[in-house]
């Protein structure tokens, strides 16, 4: 029996070691001829692809190796990171190609521009190529490099051929920052005798982890929104080609093998034609095949889906394009043990090899098919906008342009055609202005992109989503829009166009005062104003109630910075207001007299004294990432807030005095001590404010930082009688509220509400956490309408559930104030709508009166 136990593991060991060895070149690509003045990567690296994580550094440096050798490639950088490393890619094709590339873009671009449509012909067909957009998943960004070697340094004949009619833009690595960081990781913890136990340390990444770009946002989800400059630019590269089909290559769980689309036949996206869907399963032939040839199991048309457009292999669906998604089951390291088998790097990547391969030669079989569905996807779209009834939108924002002026943005990155209004317009009761408002028409190129940025939706064929539901783009940003049909559009409407991302900011300039100077909360960088000048030193106060002098009105929520009694003179003073007038883009007002015509006099009590926010942001195990990257990003990018960031697990050791405000996301915060409870307590007693979101206020209320009551929501489905086995996991997935808009009711007199003029709130939905009203009629400055769902799939006993609770509930003890959140204000950086509920929390949370709070029991 030892014998027997002594021949298993030594077989294991063998194993083990050879999946250890490097492999050859041939294990991931044709065993064909090679140019010999092409370096591969184990030659240009010092060790072979598989053997450890290349770094991000070292696979930019070997593709503009390749880049300086090969008549093949040229290399374009297109943006820079957050973290400053450069985002590129490569175009590859034939010398010949080459040659005439701006000729071959232009006729491209063609078959997308319903002005100048041009016959497919002979032109070559544009495929787009990107890897490893989350980090640790590092298979794709690692085959890039032996892809790229493959298309440049192959010599046979069928792959020039195939360079003469396809042209291959190949982005090695969506993600930079996060494919540097999980490198670091899983080569810092290699064992020189690999280890496949899932427990040891290499395969368990310390907290954000590798997933994320720098702030801990997951690109994949920002394809649409473009709140970060890797997918700005990755953007302007898709639509300055304009290509036919865009991979994408990521990782799964270890215990899964590969998947390549179609995906979820109930859950494509409406804008998605057929053609699309029936393309993307003649490409996947190539992929089984490709596959089958080497023994790899893989599957499709389950799990993954074609619904939010904010996906890589979602966007391009939208846009005249196929987009693939690949998903490799992920050795996370080196080497695991699996339900499959050992799981070894090498493996997964030759997997991204093999379908990057297959990806080229479906391209290059199906050319003449896939351009002629691009032609027809832009020629079929204003067809219908020509027969339908919709005509346009219509949106202005009046109190805002900074917010207006970031959601056009957004609308022209993705080519969406923007013009000015041109004439008044009475609308639904509402009168859009031409000074404030715009239009988009639904006749022009990008027609399926302004229903999937513009409709909402609340019926859906299922009731499952592998990511939200719904992001009506003017909702989250609290636009005010209407659609606007056949009866009511009329040529005339539509004004000037924007050409460039966005309107032209006029430049302010607040004329000198003695006396005071004021702003009002309603602009969205209104807090980037107010931080800047307490940070230089400033005092300042809020107006709690509307006032109006000679000059003009204003309403709560009004910032006034008073000239005497400053550690500044009046010049100085004045410097200060213009710089931030001048980097806010906040207009700001001079007044030289303290009496006013109606409400507050400057000297009133209702002006409440500020205080520059000292923020503390508790982050780690247990705490979500996204959301903590949410708040880091809000308070560092826009609002130039100085955040200090700091482990779960130190609370109870750090001086929490430093901070007047700590920001606790959703999370479960299991790493602090009773110790660290006490001490938040006695922070928050002493006058702290404490903004707690999501599962943080529910740790809040039952640690005694929070009297907060929950509504319950049954787990189990109303249906009487057996169910199916088959139907347990999506009645479960059902319930779950994966994200939706709904709708929220403000208290516009509360200091939480300040800026805002429009008592209705779009508020984005994730998780069944329901907050009851409080016994204190005014601790509850939100609440949902008894109707609340505007967009999106919520089970009937989840809605019931949530209408008239609580969206945001004040609570307290001593002198301080706690905040408690239901649903993220900042989710993904592009809810502009409710990043003001949250700045207010932390800028006016500790003026918030005592008689108005629920405070915390024994209080």
């Amino acid at each position: 029996m030892q014998r027997r136990y002594l021949l298993l593991f030594l077989l294991m060991l063998t194993m083990s070691t050879l999946m250890a060895q490097k492999q050859p070149l041939t294990y991931f690509l044709p065993d064909i001829n090679y140019d010999d003045d092409i370096p591969t990567p184990e030659a240009f690296l010092g060790y072979q692809i598989g053997e450890w994580h290349v770094s991000h550094d070292q696979q930019l440096a070997y593709i503009r190796a390749l880049a300086d050798v090969s008549p093949r490639i040229t290399l374009t950088e297109y943006a820079r990171t957050h973290e400053n490393r450069p985002l590129v890619y490569l175009t590859v094709t034939s010398e010949r190609n080459h040659k005439r590339l701006n000729e071959i873009k232009e006729a491209h671009q063609a078959l997308s521009d319903s002005r100048r449509f041009t016959e497919v012909g002979d032109q070559p067909i544009v495929i787009y190529q990107g890897y490893s957009i989350h980090g640790n998943e590092p298979s794709g960004g690692n085959a890039a490099l032996l892809y790229a070697y493959y298309l440049a340094a192959a010599k046979n004949r069928e792959v020039e051929r195939m360079l003469d009619d396809v042209v291959i833009l190949l982005d090695p690595c969506f993600n930079p920052d996060g494919f540097h960081r999980f490198s670091t990781w899983v080569n810092m913890h290699k064992n020189k005798n690999l280890t496949s136990d899932s427990q040891d340390r290499e395969y368990n990444e310390e907290w954000p982890r590798g997933r994320t770009n720098h702030y801990w946002f997951d690109l994949n989800r920002d394809w649409l929104l473009l709140q970060h400059p890797e997918s700005q630019g990755r953007i302007q590269v898709f639509h300055d080609w304009k290509p036919n089909i865009l991979t994408d290559h990521h990782e799964m769980g270890t215990n899964s093998t590969f998947f390549f689309m179609p995906g979820e036949p109930t859950r494509i996206n409406p804008v998605t034609p057929e053609k699309n869907q029936e393309l993307t399963g003649k490409i996947a032939e190539f992929h089984a095949v490709a596959l089958d040839e080497i023994g790899s199991l893989y599957y499709s048309e389950e799990g993954y889906d074609d619904f939010y457009l904010g996906k890589g292999s979602t966007y391009p669906d939208a846009n005249g394009c196929i987009g693939i998604l690949f998903e490799q089951a992920s050795a996370r390291g080196h080497l695991q043990d699996t339900e499959n088998g050992l799981l070894s790097f090498p493996f997964t990547i030759r997997n991204q090899v093999k379908t990057s391969i297959s990806t080229q030669k479906a391209a290059y079989e199906l050319r003449e098919e896939i351009l002629t569905f691009q032609r027809e996807f832009y020629a079929n779209a204003l067809e219908e906008t020509r027969r339908n009834d919709l005509k346009a939108f219509v949106f202005q924002e009046p109190n805002d342009k900074a917010r207006l002026h970031a959601f056009i943005e957004v609308l022209r990155r993705h080519q969406i055609e923007v013009y000015r209004l041109n004439r008044s317009l009475d609308f639904s009761g509402k009168t859009y202005s031409p000074e404030h408002a715009f239009v988009v028409p639904c006749e022009q190129n990008q027609y399926r992109m302004v229903r999937g940025v513009f409709e909402t939706i609340t019926t859906f064929e299922d009731s499952l989503f592998y990511d939200v539901s719904s992001w009506t783009l003017p909702l989250a940003f609290n636009i005010e829009y209407d659609a606007v049909m056949k009866r009511d559009f009329a040529p005339d409407l539509l004004g000037t166009a924007v050409s460039g991302l966005s309107p032209q900011k006029p430049r302010l300039a607040p004329e000198f005062s003695e006396y005071a100077y004021l702003f009002e909360w309603n602009e969205y960088f209104a807090p980037k104003a107010l931080n800047y000048l307490l940070k230089n030193g400033l005092r300042a106060k809020v107006a709690q109630g509307e006032l109006q002098t000679q000059n003009r009105k204003y309403k709560r929520g009004t910032i006034m910075i008073p000239v005497q009694n400053q550690n500044y003179n009046a010049n100085e003073i004045y410097q200060l207001v213009q710089t931030a007038s001048r980097e806010s883009g906040v207009q700001i007002f001079d007044e030289d007299s303290g009496l006013t015509q109606v409400g507050l006099d400057f000297g009133s009590r209702d002006f409440e004294a500020l205080r520059m926010p000292r923020v503390l942001l508790l982050v780690g195990d247990g705490v979500s990432s996204y959301e903590a990257g949410e708040a880091w990003h809000l308070l560092d990018t826009r609002y130039d807030v100085e955040v200090t960031m700091a482990e779960t697990e130190d609370v109870g050791r750090i001086d929490l005095s430093r901070y007047n405000t700590l920001i606790m996301v959703d999370g479960s915060y299991r790493g602090i001590s009773k110790g660290g409870v006490n001490d938040l307590k006695d922070w928050v007693r002493n006058g702290g404010t404490l903004v707690a979101v999501k599962r943080a206020a529910r740790w809040a209320a039952n640690n005694g930082l929070a009297n907060l009551n929950f509504r319950k929501v049954s787990d189990q489905d109303n249906s009487s009688g057996r169910r199916p086995y088959a139907k347990a996991s999506r009645d479960r997935g059902s319930r779950v509220i994966g994200g939706a808009i709904v709708e929220g009711m403000m208290d516009l007199t509360h200091p939480l509400a300040f800026g805002y003029s429009r008592e209705k709130l779009p508020l984005f939905r994730r998780g069944t956490l329901f907050f009851e009203p409080t016994q204190n009629v005014y601790a509850s400055p939100v609440v949902y309408t008894d109707d609340a769902l505007l967009s999106g799939y919520i089970k009937a006993e989840n809605r019931k559930a949530m209408n008239g609770s609580a969206s945001v509930v004040v609570s307290g003890i001593g002198s301080g104030r706690v905040v408690c959140m239901a649903d993220n204000p900042n989710f993904r950086a592009f809810w502009y709508g409710t990043n003001k509920l949250f700045a207010n929390a932390i800028f006016f949370g500790h003026t918030i009166s005592g008689a108005t709070v629920e405070y915390a029991s024994g209080e």
